[in-house]
C-alpha cells in the first residue's frame, strides 16, 4: 500500500510538470532521438494520461487488487526506460529527461537509468503482488460416479 501511495504521487507529480509545460514536451522527447514533430506530441500525450491514471489510481485507491493501473505503470515506465536506455547506449546528449516536464530537470545520467531500473522493479513487484492477490478461480469438479447420460443411475449398492 505504502508503495502504491509513493508511486501515486510521483507519478502524478510527474504528470502534473508534463501538463504544465505541454508545449516543450515534444521537443524534449524528441531529445532522445526516437520521435519528433507529431509522434513526440502523441507519445507526450500517451506519457501524461499514463501518469495521470497511475497516479489518481494509485493515491485513491491504494489498496485496489485493480490489474490495469498496474499494467499501465509498467507500460510508461518501460516507454520512459526505453527512452533513456537507447539515448545512454547511442551516447547522446539529453539536457533534460522530461520525467517532470521543464520542472525538476535532470541530465541523462547513470543516476536516471538507476532510477528507471527502480520503476522497473516496482513494477515488478506491483505485477506480482496484483497476481497473487486476485482470487483464484475455483476449479470444479464434475461427478462421474452413479451417472448414465448425465442422469442419476440408480443405486444398486454396488
Amino acid at each position: 500500500m505504502v508503495l502504491r501511495l509513493v508511486l501515486g504521487a510521483l507519478y502524478a507529480a510527474m504528470a502534473a510538470g508534463q501538463l504544465a509545460s505541454f508545449d516543450a514536451m515534444p521537443g524534449i522527447l524528441g531529445a532522445y532521438r526516437l520521435v519528433d514533430g507529431r509522434a513526440a506530441t502523441g507519445l507526450a500525450v500517451v506519457l501524461i494520461a499514463g501518469e495521470l491514471v497511475c497516479g489518481a489510481w494509485f493515491l485513491a485507491r491504494p489498496r485496489s487488487t485493480a490489474i490495469a493501473p498496474v499494467w499501465v505503470f509498467t507500460g510508461v515506465s518501460l516507454i520512459w526506460s526505453t527512452l533513456a536506455v537507447q539515448a545512454f547506449a547511442r551516447g547522446l546528449t539529453v539536457d533534460n529527461c522530461g520525467c517532470f516536464g521543464v520542472y525538476l530537470s535532470q541530465r541523462l545520467s547513470w543516476f536516471v537509468l538507476a532510477q528507471d531500473a527502480l520503476l522497473l522493479l516496482y513494477a515488478a513487484l506491483l505485477l506480482r503482488g496484483a497476481r497473487s492477490a486476485r482470487p483464484a478461480i475455483p476449479h470444479t469438479t464434475v461427478a462421474t460416479e452413479n451417472t448414465t447420460q448425465g442422469r442419476d443411475a440408480p443405486d444398486d449398492g454396488t
